[in-house]
């Protein structure tokens, strides 16, 4: 019974919590937003991945991502208590185009977003930072390094997206957790200048 007691304690808020933030985890298809939820929540993430089928070939583009075979479909969720009164919610995103839709009540209330970027599909990354500004979510650009072969620099990426000069630019590898929470902490520091 202590077990069952200690393991609904991880999985529920504590009534210690007053105060609860959201965070998007935005980027185009196959970046790697379901992993780097993954790889912060301190929960089982929920995730809405369902297989890919061949009715999906001519809509989702494979390049850059040929071994893929489940996608988003609606969201991904994961948990982040930052201390005994704050919690932080991650919204992941789908990617492609058709989901598009989602992005409205998924913006509703967020704080910001922490937009993942392939290095190798830069020009994927367009859409996406026209839906964060349309939505006048603040952001922070997270280059997912999980491919080295496909590094860039700070200045690189800047100038490709057009990039306002305190937009702030870090690298991290979605897959592992204190590389995504350093992303998710440069994040966090840029809504609190723009806050002040």
């Amino acid at each position: 019974m202590d077990s069952n007691r200690s393991t609904a304690e991880t999985i529920y808020v504590s009534d210690a919590v007053t105060t609860t933030a959201k965070i998007l985890v935005v980027g185009h298809f196959a970046v790697g937003k379901t992993t780097y939820i993954g790889s912060l929540s301190e929960i089982a993430p929920l995730r809405t991945e369902e297989k890919m089928t061949q009715a999906s070939a001519h809509v989702d583009d494979l390049k850059g991502a040929p071994d893929k075979v489940t996608t988003t479909v609606a969201l991904d969720f994961g948990r982040l208590t930052l201390s005994d009164e704050l919690v932080l919610y991650l919204f992941g995103t789908p990617g492609q185009q058709r989901f598009m839709q989602l992005w409205e009540d998924m913006a509703r209330g967020a704080l910001g977003a922490l937009l993942l970027v392939d290095p190798s599909r830069l020009a994927e990354t367009f859409p996406v930072i026209d839906l964060v500004e349309k939505y006048g979510l603040e952001y922070a650009i997270a280059v997912n390094t999980f491919d080295a072969a496909n590094e860039f620099d700070e200045d690189e990426i800047r100038e490709a997206l057009d990039l306002l000069p305190d937009t702030p630019v870090v690298y991290c590898d979605a897959r592992d957790q204190t590389s995504s929470a350093m992303a998710l902490i440069a994040l966090v520091q840029h809504l609190l200048t723009r806050a002040a």
